[in-house]
């Protein structure tokens, strides 16, 4: 298939652009661009930097996609972005390249679906399948696992990491890491349930649930300390890896500052 460009966007003759791409009436495509095969770019959108698009994704109006990370400190060295499949990006959505302090891109999946508003910020690393609703918005080097629903208004804190399989409610305030398989949601958040129809729909075992369940009762419900719930569950039988996941993410929140895994910046390194 042939590439469609609107007689009044602007294309930088640098930028690579795969098979059947289409690109609406008024938008901006910078040098370093790479947009895969069938990926369309609707009016009044912006790919600007060092960014990389994959496959058959879809770009609403008004979005940005790989401008400046909103970080004071950022030497305008050349950062990226790098975007996965079959992602749709609603009107107003963006991504921000990535600082000098990681890695340096900014890094999404496969398969997410980011309503109107969105903001992921610089350094983020988000995973596949995931629902980010109208104005949700996360801060620099946030991490987002696999399956993830954050609801409308989210406010994710910079180095938050989300678990996978997790829901946030409706303007929640995430400032502590997100347990995985949880719902929360307040402000700040805090762990609610076991997201038992998020496991159900995505293939889990009652087994799975069960323990899970049995699991956040000892660590949110008793409050038993960590230890003692991982001893408890532990001793039951064979350790099903979903429990162990929830443990040891638990154990790397708990490592880091303000119950952030991420956030252990002046931890010397020895």
């Amino acid at each position: 298939m042939s590439v469609v460009i609107a007689q009044t966007a602007v294309v930088d003759p640098r930028a690579q652009l795969g098979s059947g791409v289409r690109i609406g009436h008024f938008s901006v495509i910078g040098p370093d661009a790479k947009i895969g095969d069938g990926t369309l770019i609707e009016e009044h959108v912006v790919v600007t930097g060092r960014c990389t698009i994959g496959e058959d994704n879809h770009i609403f109006p008004g979005s940005i996609i790989g401008a400046h990370p909103q970080d004071t400190s950022y030497k305008e060295t050349p950062t990226q972005v790098v975007i996965g499949d079959n992602n749709i990006f609603r009107e107003h959505s963006t991504v921000n390249r990535a600082t000098e302090k990681e890695d340096g891109i900014t890094e999404i999946g496969n398969n997410n679906y980011f309503m109107a508003g969105t903001h992921i910020a610089h350094d983020c690393k988000i995973g596949d399948r995931i629902v980010i609703a109208n104005n949700g918005m996360l801060g620099g080097h946030v991490r987002i696992g696999n399956d993830v629903t954050l609801a409308g208004g989210v406010g994710v804190s910079h180095f938050a990491s989300v678990g996978q399989l997790s829901f946030v409610s409706a303007m929640s305030r995430v400032l502590h890491d997100v347990p995985p398989y949880t719902i929360v949601d307040g402000q700040p958040t805090k762990p609610r349930a076991i997201n038992s129809i998020g496991l159900k729909r995505h293939g889990y075992t009652a087994e799975d649930i069960a323990v899970l369940t049995a699991a956040f009762k000892l660590l949110y419900r008793s409050r038993v300390g960590v230890e003692k719930a991982r001893e408890t569950m532990f001793s039951k039988g064979p350790i099903r890896p979903v429990i162990k996941h929830l443990f040891d993410c638990v154990d790397r929140s708990c490592s880091g500052h303000h119950g952030r895994g991420q956030d252990q910046r002046s931890k010397k390194v020895a």
